[in-house]
């Protein structure tokens, strides 16, 4: 594998990102992997070097480059816990047009990059980034065919580029892999997902994983679970492997 960390240029300035491909093969279709609330960390970047063992070029950005954060470190449980606001803090300080403005400079700097194919797109977002990953695939449908939400949050809200309405201008296959116990993603939320999707005819999957809670894929985290880890690697391989090759 080759993998390296470099700053790519966005319309706001540039965000650090961690790149990971094959060394043979190439070129190979593109990942955008979009980070959690938490930021990003040796957790993620292993989740990224597993993506790319698939055959892709993964892309995970820092998001957080505007406010000059890289790194958060843990984030103690404790609601009033400055860390904890501070994140918080960060994930509000973003938004669907942010980020895709983002992606724009992302999709550009693999575009020159003779290891990538910015021709067959796909991407994922967890947590914060859930709606991030289904909006790049209703902004450029051209070429993102597959997007994946893991216990995304915002996904149903009041605003036009809502995930849930944005979704039918995706011609990609998009999946929603959903916990059973979510304060950000409750039932009720679920089901409106589900129901838009279903009325606007989207190739979709809304999946809810029984008995995990939000953040149930991240190895370090407590709410980890092994069974429904490898499940959500399961789809997530079918999935860019069915659409990118």
């Amino acid at each position: 594998m080759i993998e390296r960390q470099i700053d790519i240029a966005t319309r706001d300035g540039a965000t650090t990102t961690f790149v990971v491909h094959p060394e043979r093969g190439g070129p190979h279709p593109v990942i955008l992997f979009f980070m959690d609330a938490p930021a990003i960390r040796e957790e993620l970047r292993d989740m990224a070097r597993r993506l790319a063992s698939g055959g892709y070029y993964v892309l995970l950005p820092n998001l957080y480059y505007r406010a000059g954060v890289m790194e958060l470190g843990p984030i103690p449980p404790e609601p009033d816990h400055p860390a904890r606001k501070k994140m918080f803090e960060l994930m509000d300080s973003l938004n669907i047009d942010l980020v895709m403005s983002d992606a724009e400079g992302l999709l550009a700097f693999a575009g020159v990059d003779p290891a990538a194919d910015v021709s067959r797109v796909g991407s994922v977002g967890y947590c914060m980034s859930g709606r991030y990953a289904i909006s790049l695939a209703a902004r450029h449908p051209e070429r993102v065919f597959a997007a994946a939400s893991v216990y995304g949050t915002h996904l149903v809200t009041e605003a036009e580029d809502s995930p849930h309405r944005t979704s039918r201008l995706a011609r990609a296959e998009v999946y929603f892999a959903c916990a059973e116990e979510d304060v950000w993603a409750p039932p009720e939320t679920i089901a409106a997902l589900s129901e838009a999707l279903k009325t606007d005819r989207v190739d979709a999957e809304v999946e809810v994983y029984p008995g995990t809670k939000h953040g149930f894929a991240f190895p370090q985290r407590p709410v980890y679970d092994k069974t429904a880890a490898e499940r959500h690697w399961e789809r997530l391989n079918s999935l860019f492997r069915r659409k990118l090759g």
